[in-house]
């Protein structure tokens, strides 16, 4: 049985050395934030802080800071989910004899995940009321548009099929103040593809308003299950049921259109109005700011809370931070039925240094033509289309994918060798497949408008056509250019002057660079060339060069080649493909920590200090 409250999880991780508990007075102006960031750097522990500055609720932050926490957090009914997803994942592979043989032990595991009710006497979270004013009003970064609930489970039903059948559970950011909104209002800001946008648009075409509960805390179960993607049919409720050991508990009230989860620490009961008001800035998970934009607004009817309730919160930034630890724990649950989602796909990773959904690497299969001498890109095509079809893959912006039959021992955890076998097969006359004027993570800025972009599939199949350079020479450039550094084999990064173009138009510097790499007899041993701000920070790391490649290029506007042409309404080129990645005028700007904070912090880290053994 998992923790039936985010309380006996606290005290479970405090008494067993997970959590650490600060009485040193901490200011939820910045302090909070870096203190969580560094406790994550470090692999700390959970910190539980009772003496926020304004704050009469105790805060939680970096619950899920590391893996073995994450691991013994869920540690009951780990076995079970992971015996589930297995058997789903291979439930067209075995006859109904081996199905039931598997399944039977876990019997009582599915129909012990429904949701079940709770009388309303027994519901923890309608015990006491408070004012939306005196929730916590936590500021993550300097630029930051005002407070934001951070590990917000929001949620709603469809009103064309209302019930917890029609539900969904998502974290979707809330914005608690600043802007314009009134003291009775907050911000919702989901992005793309998010399942809340279904319901808001049938809400919307029935002219009412969409009924929503706001819930902050419960086990950590609920927590999980909002932001996990569920391939095959689990809805988020049946999935916190599974992870947490019971179902869910769920208390009606009269009048009220949305049943409580019982167990939550908090809810904000409230309904998403018919208008917009800007919300943000807020620094986000790609490590820049999203900017202020026309976001639904929720109006709150009432603010419940469970006695003596403890606030979590979470802080993102450039990865790695804790919800990195969430999207690794999720690739290993989900892993098994990735291919009963996407067929033929054996293995999918976003990859958390580049921003997550800027790029997806895959391995698929080839079966399409197993009689031809050569193998080419048939199958995969079909792959790729599908995972920027449907669920949070559908995101991504560069989608690199090959068969699995052409590298057997390749992981798409291995980014670097995954671009290494990527470079080392590419025909750039027929690989590069561009969708433009698509759809664009909320969150990235490098398209033309919000939610606006283009994607590239870059699918390759075949054996190697080339063999890549590990060291440079026989390359002249002329003084308008920086250094030029190898980052990895058969990738080159070289500084560029400041860009200074609009959106959606090339830059002829960058083309006479295609032009000159066009003629550099070791061209081929470095196909892919990356212009940037800064060369020497850019191949310090490859995770540097992730982030700065794919979180500042749009496909569309930010790709040249050498003879770069268009046959057949086909982009081609040869080696070496060129991404324009340096900072762009309309991009948001990066997160930056202020520093008079963190000095402050490390002296109080120091050995004696109040904070020591925090980071």
């Amino acid at each position: 049985m998992g923790y039936p409250s985010l309380a006996h999880c606290v005290k479970d991780l405090e008494e067993n050395g997970y959590l650490k508990r600060i009485d040193q007075a901490i200011d939820p102006h910045l302090e909070l934030a870096v203190l969580a960031r560094q406790a994550f750097k470090v692999k700390g522990p959970a910190l539980l802080l009772t003496n926020v500055t304004g704050v009469k609720f105790p805060v939680l932050c970096n619950l899920f800071g590391t893996k073995e926490r994450l691991y013994y957090i869920f540690r009951q009914e780990l076995s079970a989910v992971k015996d589930i997803f297995n058997l789903a994942g291979n439930f067209s592979k075995l006859s109904p004899w081996a199905t039931l043989k598997k399944a039977g032990r876990h019997i009582f595991d599915f129909f012990n995940i429904s949701p079940r009710k709770i009388a309303q006497d027994k519901a923890a979270v309608l015990k006491e009321t408070c004012e939306l004013a005196d929730l916590p009003k936590i500021i993550s970064w300097p630029h930051d548009g005002g407070a934001f609930i951070t590990l917000p489970i929001v949620y709603s039903e469809d009103p064309l099929n209302m019930g917890a059948k029609g539900s969904n559970l998502g974290m979707y950011r809330i914005q608690l103040d600043g802007g314009e909104y009134e003291a009775d209002e907050v911000g919702l800001h989901y992005q793309i593809h998010r399942g809340i946008g279904i319901h808001h648009a049938h809400a919307l075409a029935k002219g009412r308003s969409l009924p929503v509960h706001i819930y902050v805390g419960g086990p950590p179960a609920l927590t999980l299950s909002a932001v996990m993607p569920l391939p095959f049919g689990l809805s988020e409720l049946k999935m916190a049921g599974l992870l947490g050991g019971q179902g869910v508990g769920l208390t009606s009230l009269p009048d009220h259109p949305l049943p409580f989860i019982a167990a939550a620490d908090f809810c904000l009961e409230g309904e998403v109005l018919p208008i917009t008001k800007p919300e943000g800035p807020f620094g986000d998970h790609l490590g820049y700011y999203s900017l202020v934009h026309p976001f639904p607004v929720i109006k709150v009817k009432k603010v419940y809370h469970r006695p003596y309730p403890i606030w979590p919160c979470t802080f993102v930034g450039r990865p790695p931070q804790e919800d990195t630890i969430f999207g690794e724990f999720i690739h290993e649950l989900t892993e098994p039925v990735l291919s009963t989602v996407f067929p033929g796909v054996v293995e999918v990773r976003a990859v958390d240094a580049a921003g997550v959904h800027p790029l997806l690497l895959a391995l698929g299969s080839e079966r399409y033509t197993p009689y031809e001498a050569k193998r080419k890109p048939r199958e995969i095509l079909t792959q790729a289309l599908h995972l920027l079809g449907t669920t949070q893959t559908a995101l991504a912006k560069y989608l690199l994918i090959m068969p699995r039959e052409d590298a057997p021992g390749l992981s798409c955890r291995d980014a670097q060798g995954f671009l290494a076998e990527i470079l080392a097969r590419t025909n750039f006359a027929k690989d590069l497949h561009f969708l433009t004027k698509s759809t664009n993570d909320t969150l990235d800025y490098t398209g033309e408008a919000l939610n606006e972009g283009s994607k590239l599939i870059w699918a390759v199949a075949g054996d190697r056509v080339r063999t890549l350079g590990f060291s440079l020479s026989g390359l002249n450039l002329d003084s308008r250019f920086g250094d030029a550094l190898v980052v990895a084999p058969g990738i080159l990064a070289i500084s560029a002057p400041k860009h200074t173009y609009d959106q959606g138009v090339s830059d002829p510097l960058i083309e006479e660079l295609a032009q000159i790499l066009a003629l550099w007899s070791e061209r081929d041993q470095f196909p892919l060339v990356v212009v940037v701000d800064d060369a020497a920070f850019v191949a310090q790391s490859f995770d540097n060069w992730l982030w700065v490649t794919f979180t500042r290029s749009d496909p569309a506007n930010d790709i040249y080649g050498a003879n770069a042409r268009i046959l057949a309404k086909h982009w081609i080129c040869e080696a070496p493909l060129i991404i324009d990645a340096r900072k762009k005028s309309f991009h948001a700007p990066e997160l930056v920590e202020d520093p008079a904070v963190l000095t402050k912090l490390l002296d109080l880290a120091k050995v004696g200090g109040p904070l020591e053994g925090c980071f």
